[in-house]
């Protein structure tokens, strides 16, 4: 493949935000079914929930101060003509007004000690419009980062459709700057040495479906209003006869020395694993094999696979008798 015509199919990277599916379909006839895009996908670290499920709460804010924030994330369905996912599982998480996340600390990367404690953690089920809705704070920041909210979403079973982050809007009367110019309600930083999003590691290839929408003030509060797109369940869609496979993100991600790239196949494929750099140019080809039907979970090292630090892509290539099916997500090598 021409490197142009990789990065064009790629996820997002260089300013453009064209991503593919998280759930790969391949029609058994000559029949094109037209979905809408995928919200990108994000790192879920470096401070995911240790157990999402045990923190099943509408309500996040616990101990924490800070400016009050309504949190409505609707989940729409690419495979049911995009219309809300209801009995999806949502898990959200983000730091609080000085930068800090519950379950971490006592190391370099955070050096206050939050481990026994679980603020703005939560998980909510989609109602019949793909809707939930979280009672948190506004987040702060911490260098290297804008202002975000990250998201795991599943489905009814417990199978991950998608890790993503919210990003949130800025400029001069934007509700990030008022908000971290409230001295008042404890956001003590300002905005000298904030990170914002043209030069965030994550949201620095654009945030074109990954930007929340905000309303309210300092004094009333906000409203963070968002969509995410998943490849959840067909609907509607039976008279087509198509096969599913699923590739998920790799975890721990961003990762150091080991990763593992989970593929679901619906029988028996040929799984071909290729890493390219953000330009496109093709590092490695560090799986490929044949693999059963099922969850397959695929180990990657970062040795094998000729990885140095930086951030990269790697394409899942699956071929059975149904057809070939590819997908490119983004990874982190610390």
């Amino acid at each position: 493949m021409e490197r142009k015509e990789f990065l064009r199919k790629s996820i997002g990277i260089l300013g453009m935000a064209v991503v593919a599916p998280s759930l790969l379909r391949a029609s058994q006839k000559d029949t094109e079914v037209t979905v809408c895009s995928v919200t990108n996908s994000e790192t879920a670290g470096p401070f995911p929930t240790h157990t999402p499920a045990s923190l099943s709460s509408a309500n996040i804010v616990s101990d924490r101060q800070g400016i009050p924030m309504t949190v409505n994330i609707t989940i729409n369905n690419t495979n049911g003509n995009c219309t809300g996912l209801a009995g999806a599982i949502v898990d959200i998480w983000h730091c609080d007004k000085d930068g800090y996340y519950s379950e971490y600390g006592g190391s370099g990367m955070q050096t206050v000690d939050f481990t026994a404690v679980h603020f703005l953690r939560g998980r909510q089920v989609t109602d019949a419009n793909g809707l939930v809705t979280f009672t948190s704070i506004y987040p702060g920041w911490y260098s290297g980062r804008a202002t975000h909210i990250h998201v795991h979403v599943y489905n009814a079973a417990g199978t991950s459709l998608l890790v993503t982050q919210i990003a949130f809007p800025e400029g001069t009367n934007s509700a990030t700057v008022q908000v971290n110019a409230s001295t008042a309600n404890g956001y003590t930083k300002g905005m000298t040495g904030y990170t914002y999003n043209a030069s965030d590691n994550v949201f620095s290839d654009g945030v074109t479906n990954e930007l929340g929408t905000v309303t309210g003030s300092v004094a009333a509060g906000y409203t963070l209003n968002h969509t995410i797109f998943v490849a959840g369940p067909t609907l509607g869609l039976e008279e087509i006869n198509y096969t599913q496979n699923q590739v998920s993100q790799n975890f721990p991600n961003p990762f150091i020395y080991n990763t593992t790239i989970q593929v679901m196949l619906v029988s028996s494929s040929k799984v071909l694993i290729e890493i390219y750099d953000i330009s496109g140019k093709h590092i490695s080809t560090p799986v490929r094999g044949t693999f059963p039907a099922g969850t397959n979970n695929i180990n990657l090292d970062r040795s094998s696979a000729k990885l140095s630090s930086g951030h990269y892509i790697y394409k899942v290539t699956i071929s059975n008798n149904d057809g070939t099916f590819t997908e490119n997500k983004k990874m982190l090598v610390q």
